[in-house]
């Protein structure tokens, strides 16, 4: 009998507006507290850490679990789990684990990649050894590993009688790319 293919079905992971925008200027570890709310608001006293890493089990129908970064335990257990966080205003949704090192890129940190003062992609740097990965492609920036980048989507949110037909909110979705052959 042959093995079927892990599942491709969407998951919910939340709210956009839950994720902090950490801009290529105030850049950090990725879960380190960034301050909520666009630049545009007034500051708000919410923040959050600037990402969140979901377990997503390899079974059909799934939900995505939260993970907590704060439990060592759990933390470090990165088979199967996607990191997700806005950086520069577009949102990323990739392996928790580094390809090369296997460590959880939640320490990494976001980097605009630039030619001569020009930005032509974003990246994220491992602080076990400093690797690095391109957000968009998933290549390394040395030899032959390849960091997975999952399928993000935002949708419409759900209409909440609280903040009335007008939310402006947007809903966050992720996937495995289905494998193509």
């Amino acid at each position: 009998m042959a093995q079927g293919r892990p599942d491709t079905s969407w998951h919910f992971v939340g709210q956009a507006s839950a994720f902090p925008n950490v801009t290529s200027d105030k850049a950090s570890a990725l879960n380190e507290t960034y301050p909520c709310g666009s630049s545009r608001e007034p500051k708000s006293a919410s923040s959050a850490t600037g990402c969140k890493v979901f377990f997503v089990s390899e079974e059909k129908d799934s939900d995505a679990t939260p993970v907590d970064l704060s439990d060592p335990i759990k933390a470090l257990e990165l088979k199967n789990q996607v990191l997700i966080f806005q950086y520069n205003g577009k949102f990323h949704a990739i392996d928790h684990k580094c390809p090369h090192s296997s460590f959880p890129l939640s320490q990494g940190i976001p980097f605009d990649i630039e030619d001569f003062g020009v930005v032509l992609s974003a990246g994220i740097q491992c602080p076990k050894h400093g690797w690095s990965f391109d957000l968009f492609t998933g290549m390394a920036d040395r030899n032959a590993y390849k960091l997975t980048i999952w399928e993000l989507q935002l949708r419409p949110a759900t209409v909440n009688p609280e903040q009335g037909e007008n939310s402006p909110d947007q809903e966050i979705w992720v996937r495995k790319k289905p494998r193509m052959g």
